[in-house]
């Protein structure tokens, strides 16, 4: 991704590091997370650190996925909860760190000269409820797969889910399937 960045814009700066130690060397204009927050656990205080590194007039502009009370989320708890993987998968379950849009807007508001925030849904047209698996094994169901101890178990749990997924995220008359999305997106401004 960085080296895309960096041909694309070759007169760039472009810094690896980490997100929660990340600190900019003077104040940006701003400062922006694409679907990284949930990987991580502290949003308050990590969400305050970048809002800080943010100068004045500039933005701290943020989108997080927001699918968790989605099927595409509940159908993996729910086959998780299953006996044959329950006390595997605490831990997996716990693995996405969210909290409600009100949240961020208690936190952030305080700080701001103005804030945005909204939920958007994406319907991605997609070939079937084997793609919404394909698209989510990557992301989201990856703590749960990864909790498992043999290719067996991770096949035998994809399928489980796969099963559920057909009846959620059914083909269409088009043999395609409507996948929703839902992601919130939140705008601090200095």
């Amino acid at each position: 991704m960085i080296e895309a960045a960096r041909k694309a814009d070759p007169d760039g700066k472009w810094v690896i590091a980490d997100a929660q130690s990340w600190r900019a060397e003077e104040p940006v204009d701003l400062v922006f997370s694409n679907a990284v927050l949930h990987w991580l656990r502290d949003h308050a205080s990590l969400c305050r650190h970048w809002f800080q590194q943010v100068k004045a007039g500039g933005a701290l502009a943020v989108q997080v996925p927001a699918h968790y009370a989605m099927p595409l989320h509940s159908e993996i708890v729910a086959v998780s909860q299953e006996p044959a993987w329950d006390a595997r998968m605490e831990t997996a379950r716990t693995a996405l760190t969210h909290h409600p849009a009100s949240f961020y807007y208690d936190m952030l508001y305080p700080l701001t000269s103005h804030f945005d925030l909204w939920e958007t849904i994406y319907y991605h047209i997609v070939d079937g409820p084997e793609a919404v698996l394909a698209w989510f094994r990557a992301t989201g169901l990856r703590p749960f797969l990864e909790a498992l101890s043999s290719d067996g178990e991770r096949a035998q749990f994809e399928q489980m889910l796969l099963d559920r997924y057909q009846v959620s995220y059914a083909r269409r008359a088009s043999g395609q399937t409507l996948f929703a999305f839902r992601r919130l997106f939140f705008v601090a401004y200095r």
